[in-house]
């Protein structure tokens, strides 16, 4: 019988850990597959491209990574409760930790912006949701007061401990690899998670584990777009409900790690997104949220353009899975029609 790998916050211990601390919440976050793609980078024109598939996560998306060290923390300094605003995937994943840690979570969302996926898994692990009549970036400018008044302990990305968790994914990205990818891709919203993976290839550098890092390539939609435009958004709108945010909390963080590593963040529309994530499906079988296909939507943009060299090693990360936000697919459920339950009728609604 195999033993199951260390936790992901006892495996990273001696990067992440502060003297004699305990960890004693785990869902199993971390190791992630890194799957080098056959068909789909064929299709782009990479030779080297791998999807790093963050939707195998327990709440099923990269969230759990900082939020399993944010609860620990939480938990430890005597925290009575945990607070978050979210589209979605950060409600989820707070809500299932503080579940775990004994803590209540409050959960304050835009209303109507959430997807039902992950607004069902905050509520059935106890969470208490607070709509708002506005969207994600004033429910966070809330959050961050309640927390200031000490209310409970916000776990948003403005938390330091998230960013340090989530720091765990480059980690691992170069440990599957033997080294770094020459390119890593990813989409953004509040731009808590590029700006956690450049300090964590840049933390592998230091430690001497790594001699180069890799090009920080980032992707928002057309229609929330903050960074790309260079001012926020007010009424940001994108069918990818994750990233629908128009003023991000690490925009500092997330321009940093484009400008230090040579990178770009750019925007696509919502038809590249949705095409992105019917290829990443049909063609690797992986299905992923809208969202999380926004970089493999930006490579193709790239390599198209004759920015991407086909050797290059390029990583893509599928930020969440896509039941998280089912909705956007399921419009082609209604294209079927029933048939006679006999082989005839069958073998011809087969077409073969």
């Amino acid at each position: 019988m195999t033993a199951a790998p260390p936790a992901l916050l006892e495996r990273y211990r001696r990067l992440l850990a502060q003297p004699r601390e305990p960890f004693p919440i785990t869902l199993g976050e971390g190791s992630t597959p890194l799957i080098r793609t056959r068909r789909l980078g064929a299709e782009i024109g990479l030779e080297e491209l791998y999807l790093k598939y963050e939707g195998t996560n327990p709440t099923g998306s990269f969230k759990d990574r900082g939020m399993v060290l944010a609860v620990n923390r939480a938990a430890s300094s005597g925290a009575r409760a945990v607070v978050c605003a979210s589209t979605g995937n950060t409600a989820a994943s707070a809500a299932a930790y503080a579940a775990a840690a004994g803590l209540p979570c409050f959960v304050v969302l835009p209303a109507g912006k959430v997807a039902r996926g992950k607004l069902a898994q905050a509520l059935v692990a106890g969470a208490r949701l607070v709509m708002v009549d506005g969207n994600f970036d004033e429910a966070l400018a809330a959050v961050r007061r309640l927390g200031d008044e000490g209310v409970a302990a916000v776990v948003n990305s403005v938390n330091p401990d998230r960013l340090d968790g989530q720091q765990t994914a480059a980690w691992e990205v170069c440990d599957a690899l033997g080294r770094p990818p020459d390119a890593l891709a990813l989409p953004v919203g509040n731009a808590g998670n590029i700006t956690a993976y450049w300090r964590g290839f840049t933390r592998y550098a230091g430690e001497g584990l790594i001699e180069s890092r890799p090009r920080m390539l980032g992707f928002q939609a057309d229609g929330a777009a903050p960074i790309v435009r260079g001012e926020p958004v007010a009424e940001p709108e994108t069918i990818a409900t994750a990233i629908r945010i128009g003023n991000p909390a690490s925009w500092a963080g997330a321009t940093a790690a484009r400008d230090d590593s040579g990178g770009s963040i750019e925007s696509v529309s919502d038809d590249e997104i949705l095409a992105a994530q019917r290829d990443v499906a049909h063609l690797e079988g992986i299905f992923c949220e809208p969202a999380s296909a926004a970089g493999v939507a930006g490579v193709r943009k790239l390599a198209s353009g004759g920015r991407l060299h086909r050797s290059e090693t390029v990583v893509c990360v599928l930020t969440g899975h896509g039941l998280k936000d089912p909705d956007a697919v399921q419009a082609e459920e209604g294209s079927l029609a029933a048939v006679a339950p006999e082989v005839d009728a069958i073998r011809s609604a087969m077409g073969i």
